[in-house]
């Protein structure tokens, strides 16, 4: 067996850089030296209220934020995006990379003392591929080759036989059907976190409430008030309470980015996000508060591809081609955002974006052959084509709408109609096909291209165009034992732009406004993780 003893030093590192408990009663970061506030209260804003907590069951990056304070898993990322111990002290591989094995730290509590195990992680990978749960990431467990996944997902196997055992109390082992040498850096993911198997089976779907909820996280859940407000306290518990200096986190469900930006203005929130179009004029304002950081997300319009006319690969085509990402990029976000003509961003590790034929071409030529492609499909002014565009509630992702379907409606004579939803009922619709074209977005669950081109496998929980192309079920599954994949993401990335499979939109940027006073952000991290235990409050 291989052994990655790397861990224990990041581990030192990590543990040089955190916050003593005495140095922090005294109100001096302990390294920086910088004088701490005495109320270490973090609030920030979220667009959209939590459908879950539970890990097993979250799909968005707003619950994967709440879910890294309550529950940690074998692994963490320090701020430029590398693992970091946090379960897991060590592991250890086979030559062929498909067995993997964790050696669990033993001083590890839940939040109501019992202690943290591998039989809790055994317990958490099965019931992520249940069908019972209906997770909408157990193909989460399929993507990391997990031994027997995809036939317990499909109601052949029981959960029983996934490929995961406790060898003992602290050491927990996962099996690989594939050889999947990146396997570690899956496993920040919040799906792989474990959960407490004896409060879940006690309480059933009611174990995620503040009071019952049970985590092994840095803060504990104390109040949710539905499209209001989310508090969390620090864990006693936590193996490295005495090493945490914020005290109390706040999430604020505000549905309005202006009026977030307001209450930001007013010293009401310390994190919110720049209203659409308001990063250039707030950079000049405020440059020490005001980041636009790389983001490994991509936006990107989705067709159903149950209903006609979206089948039709011309349709889809046309539609997409008329999008001008200039005119969305540089115009209306304005932020720094990337044109997108791939679904995989170029700031993934290791990938080499392909020059795909739609990127070739300038907005002229995309036009013409959008009217080509539409006249042959038998859409024009005598029979236009009227879709309907579904997005979740965001002033943002409204403007974006209105401009796509001025550009269809100017060019192509399509007549639109705008829907939006809130964020629950958006995420069912989408979920149930019950859209046309709709809004959507991926923002990768690991720093590897797999995480968004497997969202196109024909059999993805996540792929709700319904799109089916079984040359790209094959070259993802032959790119999991590749030395080099780049080949094979590549003509994937092509297939999807020849037959718009999706419309890439823009690849993201983090464009935040954060109070200067609130320190220890991770601006490097593309995916965005970040850790309310890793952050502090200046004096101010």
């Amino acid at each position: 067996m291989k052994t990655f003893p790397t861990l224990f030093a990041v581990f030192i590192f990590s543990s040089v850089l955190a916050c003593s408990a005495a140095l922090a009663t005294a109100k001096i970061h302990p390294v920086t030296g910088e004088a701490l506030a005495e109320d270490q209260t973090f609030i920030y804003r979220e667009l959209d209220e939590f459908p879950s907590f539970d890990p097993q069951l979250i799909e968005s990056v707003s619950e994967a934020a709440v879910v890294r304070d309550l529950f940690e898993g074998l692994f963490n990322q320090t701020p430029e995006g590398t693992l970091t111990p946090a379960m897991a002290l060590r592991w250890e591989t086979n030559d062929t990379k498909n067995v993997y094995t964790f050696y669990l730290r033993q001083n590890a509590k839940w939040s109501n003392g019992d202690p943290v195990t591998a039989h809790d992680f055994v317990y958490a990978w099965q019931r992520l591929v249940d069908p019972k749960l209906a997770s909408p990431y157990s193909s989460y467990m399929e993507l990391m080759s997990v031994k027997n996944a995809s036939d317990i997902i499909k109601g052949n196997k029981p959960p029983s036989t996934l490929g995961v055992k406790a060898i003992d109390d602290f050491t927990f082992q996962a099996e690989l059907s594939d050889s999947l040498p990146y396997f570690p850096t899956m496993l920040t993911h919040a799906s792989t976190m474990p959960v407490p198997t004896k409060v879940v089976e006690k309480l059933g779907d009611q174990w995620t409430k503040p009071g019952n909820m049970v985590g092994n996280g840095a803060y504990v859940l104390t109040q949710h008030v539905i499209n209001e407000r989310l508090v969390r306290v620090r864990n006693p518990f936590y193996w490295n309470n005495e090493n945490t200096i914020i005290d109390k986190v706040i999430t604020l469900i505000i549905n309005d980015d202006n009026q977030a930006f307001q209450r930001y203005q007013a010293n009401e929130v310390d994190k919110t996000d720049v209203p659409t179009g308001q990063y250039k004029r707030q950079k000049k304002q405020r440059p020490d508060e005001t980041f636009s950081n790389p983001r490994l997300c991509s936006y990107y319009y989705a067709y159903n591809m149950s209903k006609a006319p979206y089948n039709d690969i011309r349709v889809r085509k046309a539609l997409s081609y008329t999008i001008d990402r200039d005119i969305i990029t540089k115009n209306i976000l304005a932020a720094g955002q990337i044109p997108a003509y791939t679904f995989t961003p170029g700031s993934t590790a290791n990938f080499q974006v392909p020059d795909v034929d739609s990127a070739k071409m300038d907005q002229k030529q995309r036009i013409a052959k959008a009217k080509e492609l539409m006249a042959e499909a038998g859409y024009g002014p005598d029979n236009p084509l009227k879709p309907t565009i579904l997005y979740n509630t965001s002033e943002g992702h409204k403007k974006i709408a209105i401009a796509i379907s001025q550009m269809w409606k100017q060019s192509l004579g399509v007549l639109a109609t705008l829907e939006n939803q809130e964020w629950k009922t958006y995420v069912n619709n989408r979920q149930q096909g019950n859209f046309e074209i709709a809004r959507a977005s991926w923002c990768g669950d690991y720093n590897e291209a797999s995480t968004f081109l497997d969202v196109l496998r024909s059999d993805s929980d996540q792929n709700h165009s319904h799109y089916a192309n079984s040359t790209i079920d094959r070259l993802l599954s032959e790119a999991k034992t590749m030395s080099d994949p780049n080949p094979n993401y590549s003509r994937i990335e092509e297939i999807i732009a020849e037959e718009a499979a999706i419309a890439p939109i823009y690849h993201y940027t983090n464009v935040i406004m954060l109070k200067p006073y609130v320190k220890g952000w991770p601006h490097q991290n593309v995916e965005n993780r970040w850790y309310s235990k890793n952050i502090y409050i200046t004096a101010h």
